[in-house]
């Protein structure tokens, strides 16, 4: 390997390592990861159903977050900030943010958002990027974030193969749905429970929302357009807590400059809301 090679990797893991120390220090202990996930990952460990704790997703969300409920618990929620900040750096460089885009990307609202409560938005995003496939399973372990890009995925599908095609993009999601509900029982309805907890924190519009959501929806399916429908499910959903609207955020990243205006946008909403008192998501 090259000597300039070996010291990228030697500068990008150095970093890793202040990293996860300053994040071991600094951070706030994230209420989703020490609530929600970590204990659901660990009751998966022990054997058990991670529905005997509140989770309030699809099974297969736990398995990509096992390695970070091993370690110490801040030392994992850590190492899930690290991940998650590049992931969502990732998925916005794949639909076409420049480097200046992507640091937007990673300053807005529902971002910040999510890293600091520790929840995983950056999953169903990093979905957005991936073969269909693959892609489905992340995306509908929120389904709240990014379903209608499913929706978009299976209807490309058609186009290309008709009912075969569909099943070509499917076959895993549902061979892992099958499984699952072996493993679990019938999951799904486990996640009716969060609507009573979603109470004020619930950051839906919905049913106000539909008709927005309905045409970002047909839109991106005639122009066969991703990013519409990207932007499409947090306003089809009941259910979308702040950070969900990552969803619609990263949709624009490819145009700088319309990213820069819908960021400064929130925080101008966040900051007038923080002024007269009224809902703010909560930080962590």
């Amino acid at each position: 390997m090259p000597t300039a090679n070996i010291r990228v990797f030697l500068l990008l893991g150095l970093g890793a390592i202040v990293l996860l120390a300053a994040g071991m220090v600094y951070l706030p202990p994230g209420v989703d990861w020490r609530t929600n996930y970590r204990p659901a990952c660990l009751a998966l460990l022990g054997g058990r159903s991670p529905y005997t704790v509140q989770l309030f997703n699809p099974p297969w969300i736990l398995l990509p977050l096992l390695p970070f409920a091993v370690l110490p618990e801040q030392l994992g929620r850590a190492a899930l900030f690290l991940v998650s900040l590049v992931s969502f750096g990732v998925t916005a460089h794949r639909l076409g943010a420049s480097p200046l885009g992507v640091a937007i990307f990673l300053l807005s609202p529902p971002v910040v958002h999510c890293l600091l409560n520790a929840n995983i938005e950056w999953i169903p995003l990093l979905g957005f990027v991936l073969p269909p496939q693959l892609g489905l399973l992340l995306i509908t372990a929120k389904p709240q974030t990014g379903f209608a890009v499913a929706l978009f995925l299976v209807a490309e599908a058609w186009r290309r193969g008709g009912l075969r095609g569909i099943l070509h993009v499917s076959w895993p999601l549902s061979a892992t749905f099958a499984l699952s509900c072996l493993l679990f029982g019938f999951w799904p309805v486990y996640l009716l429970d969060v609507m009573p907890l979603a109470g004020d924190i619930n950051a839906s519009f919905w049913p106000h929302s539909i008709p927005v959501g309905l045409a970002l929806l047909v839109a991106s399916i005639r122009k066969r357009n991703c990013k519409l429908a990207m932007a499409a499910s947090p306003c089809l959903s009941p259910y979308a807590l702040f950070h969900t609207w990552s969803a619609a955020v990263v949709s624009l990243v490819a145009s700088t400059a319309g990213l820069a205006a819908a960021v400064a946008g929130l925080w101008i909403v966040i900051g007038i809301q923080a002024l007269a008192g009224c809902w703010l998501p909560s930080w962590g």
